[in-house]
């Protein structure tokens, strides 16, 4: 948060600079704050009056000090102090006021209105020194409630209140837990009352855990709680980006469009009812270690920092970071073995247990580490990198950083474990879109719950974006009841356009 520093910079020099040190050498104070002195402001090319409205704007918090001198007035007959006070009334500003010593006659006229038209604002002390305005201002951020001592998800979520929850998503949660992992509450459980049992309130309001799990809109008082992802076709970071995403939404949301941005761009197995009546596939990344790689991230992230979990799919490898770094009873060599849960936050990680998303006995990793092995993957990769927790999973490569595995998706054929020589594939369709008619050509028509299953997939808005609406443009698949397009009942089931294409792709598959 901003803190705009106010006051005649004359008089309050020493208190200005004592105050701006203090605010950005205290270990906890500068992890949230950060203060704005004007005449630290670097020479630009608006007039100065301007240029401290315009910071007024963008702050958070307005902090005035008050004493004897008014200032230079100008035309109007104002100081720049009362002008920055006046704009930040204006536009709502937390006002924190501080008035140094007692009138003894000798305090000008117009601060004495000053002081008197600031007697509204909701923080007003006297002071006498650069020590007691330091003390004062710590006890106002304290008593406002600016500075927090518990965990980021136990916080209230500041400016919102508990209509900015989704009832119809915390009824849902509770059908999910109740299947999931038999939570005791009854179905017909108010909102309310899930919140409480699950301490996600603090006196009544709604926590920052409570907005990420259950918000009509979390980025809008959470604004980084959201993920970039990225593919690229090449080894590195590299423009033009092939593929971009920003997920925003819940953290449910967030985990489920982000593993299924991953699953649509990599390889997979589609097998045929030989031996079962179900059609088996594989991921050439196991679906479970993308999901974990994901959940981990988005559930125990530093939300408190201004970065976003990223993740971005290589031709050689899927990179997963996030804001943070390990506590301090963990080190990257006791993530591999045996190790008791320490989530960073727990009111966070709560639910995402009941609803199965997670499980709490800190064998993420290490389940990791066997699935890829078991799906012929070189051992993952964790590393603390500026500031951010990266966890990378190798690709189907014979090393790290080889050529990866084609682009291919094979039907009735289980991947080996070597490299598989490159495929030239059309640029379109979409890989997703190949997926998805080889799919329904070794089960036959298949409708949207069928189909999400079968891919390992859990965002129906993701489904019909990536597959099923570009399957339909092409004329590849067609529905099974074309007058009803929103039937419960729907199918979907190959064309003749979709089945030479996939003859097509046959005949690519046997030249490489």
């Amino acid at each position: 948060m901003k803190i705009f520093i106010s006051s005649v910079q004359k008089e309050f020099a020493t208190e200005r600079k004592a105050l701006a040190e203090y605010l950005s050498g205290d270990p906890l104070l500068r992890r949230f704050f950060e203060c704005f002195l004007f005449e630290e402001a670097p020479a630009a090319d608006q007039r100065a009056d301007q240029c401290y409205l315009d910071e007024v704007d963008r702050c958070d918090i307005y902090l005035g000090i008050f004493g004897n001198d008014y200032g230079r007035e100008d035309a109007e007959g104002l100081s720049p102090t009362h002008r920055e006070f006046n704009r930040a009334t204006e536009k709502g500003k937390s006002r924190l006021i501080y008035v140094k010593g007692a009138d003894d006659g000798v305090r000008h006229p117009k601060m004495r209105a000053l002081i008197s038209d600031a007697a509204g604002s909701l923080i007003r002390r006297r002071v006498n020194s650069a020590e007691e305005l330091i003390a004062a201002v710590y006890a106002s951020l304290e008593e406002r409630e600016l500075i927090r001592f518990g965990p980021f998800d136990a916080t209230f979520c500041r400016n919102a209140s508990l209509d900015d929850l989704d009832e119809d998503k915390i009824s849902r949660f509770l059908v999910l837990a109740r299947r999931g992992r038999n939570f005791p509450l009854p179905g017909d459980t108010l909102p309310y009352e899930v919140l409480v049992h699950l301490n996600l309130l603090d006196k009544g309001r709604s926590t920052n855990a409570a907005m990420l799990l259950f918000g009509k809109q979390p980025q809008r008082f959470l604004i980084t709680s959201e993920v970039k992802c990225a593919h690229f076709h090449g080894y590195e970071v590299a423009k033009p980006i092939p593929s971009y995403q920003v997920y925003k939404g819940t953290v449910f949301d967030l985990v489920d469009q982000a593993k299924d941005f991953v699953l649509s761009k990599i390889d997979l197995w589609v097998g045929t009812r030989a031996e079962s009546t179900q059609v088996p596939t594989k991921y050439e990344i196991p679906q479970e270690v993308v999901a974990e790689a994901i959940v981990n991230a988005v559930v125990h992230r530093d939300y408190t920092s201004n970065a976003s979990v990223q993740v971005m799919l290589f031709r050689d490898r899927l990179e997963v970071w996030n804001p943070g770094t390990l506590p301090p009873t963990l080190t990257l060599e006791k993530l591999r073995g045996p190790h008791a849960s320490v989530p960073h936050n727990p009111l966070l990680a709560e639910p995402m247990y009941l609803t199965k998303y997670i499980e709490r006995m800190g064998t993420g990793i290490r389940d990791m580490i066997r699935r890829c092995k078991k799906a012929g993957l070189p051992e993952l990769e964790i590393r603390i990198d500026g500031g951010f927790f990266v966890l990378t999973i190798w690709r189907k490569t014979s090393e790290p950083g080889a050529q990866s595995a084609s682009g291919r998706h094979q039907v009735g054929q289980q991947p080996e474990s070597q490299v598989t020589p490159p495929v030239n594939l059309p640029v379109t369709p979409p890989v997703a879109v190949v997926v998805l008619i080889r799919l329904i050509s070794s089960s036959g028509p298949l409708g949207n719950s069928e189909i999400l299953a079968n891919l390992g997939l859990r965002d129906r808005t993701h489904l019909r974006e990536r597959y099923i609406d570009p399957a339909l443009a092409d004329r590849l698949v067609e529905r099974t009841i074309p007058e009803k397009p929103t039937s419960r009942f729907q199918k979907y089931r190959l064309t003749g356009k979709g089945r030479r294409l996939l003859e097509q792709l046959g005949k690519e598959g046997d030249r490489s």
